[in-house]
């Protein structure tokens, strides 16, 4: 269970840092709702973090919640901020997954 709280923590993650980039390219009221998103999305994501290193090993959970947000918001600005997608930052996101994937292999929780 508090390998699905960490992976949600982690997704927060992606939501808060998406949130930012958001709200830099917005003004007005817009900017405030995406800022108020960056703050719920944090929040959410440091409480999932806490709860999930209550049992898990904080090394381990920390590497794999900062490696998805990590993975996560450089997809979404692969995809949705326009940055570039050259091979070197495909082969290391890649080698950033196989890294969190072997994280969890050797964890003992």
């Amino acid at each position: 269970m508090n390998w699905i709280l960490l992976i949600l923590g982690g997704l927060f993650e992606i939501g808060f840092t998406t949130c930012l980039g958001k709200a830099k390219q917005s003004e007005g009221s817009a900017m405030y709702l995406w800022y108020f998103g960056f703050v719920l999305s944090l929040f959410l994501s440091m409480g999932l973090l806490i709860k999930a290193t209550q049992t898990l090993p904080l090394g381990t959970a920390y590497a794999v919640w900062t490696g998805i947000g990590a993975v996560g918001t450089v997809l979404i600005g692969i995809f949705f901020f326009k940055e570039p997608a050259d091979f070197w930052r495909i082969f290391f996101i890649f080698t950033l997954i196989a890294s969190i994937v072997g994280l969890k292999a050797v964890s003992s929780h």
